[in-house]
């Protein structure tokens, strides 16, 4: 299964869903803008966006929630020892409260992985940064990152968009 995201306005983003209405979108806010995503096995449709494969998956996108997208830069040589730590992992957010949605996603090109998971708000992805059992799924990474890290991860968060906020 392939994911595929695009950044735009609100506005572009729902043209989009609308010319495609047998893909089912995932539409997300942010103070920097707007961001759709969908899971397919078809090809990309966005002109300019970014596709991945689903290696781990756990949960289901839902329609509301807050979504929190780690994205990794991995070298070349150094992807399989970083998607082995991923499937050795402990699922430790699955069973957090407010847990929603996990994908593990490997890009179809360039060297940035992105780590996303959706909580029910953002209240339980907090509860979740502050409980032992991510302390634990952290433990043993240390101040310098590993070798495989060519670049610094970089964190971007989004509130599922709410048809409703459109009417006003």
């Amino acid at each position: 299964m392939k994911a595929y995201m695009t950044i735009g306005t609100t506005d572009f983003l729902q043209k989009i869903a609308a010319k495609h209405q047998d893909i089912h979108f995932h539409l997300m806010n942010s103070n920097e803008g707007s961001l759709a995503y969908y899971e397919d096995e078809s090809k990309n449709i966005f002109s300019s966006g970014k596709g991945y494969e689903i290696v781990i998956q756990n949960g289901h996108i839902e329609e509301e929630g807050y979504v929190v997208m780690n994205n990794i830069p991995v070298t070349e040589d150094g992807g399989s020892s970083f998607e082995e730590r991923f499937k050795n992992r402990q699922n430790a957010t699955d069973k957090m409260p407010g847990f929603q949605a996990f994908r593990f996603l490997r890009p179809l090109k360039g060297n940035t992985y992105v780590v996303l998971t959706q909580w029910r708000s953002e209240e339980d992805f907090e509860n979740w940064k502050n409980s032992d059992a991510f302390k634990k799924a952290h433990q043993g990474q240390g101040t310098k990152p590993p070798a495989y890290f060519p670049d610094k991860p970089f964190i971007t968060t989004y509130h599922m968009h709410d048809p409703e906020e459109d009417q006003d």
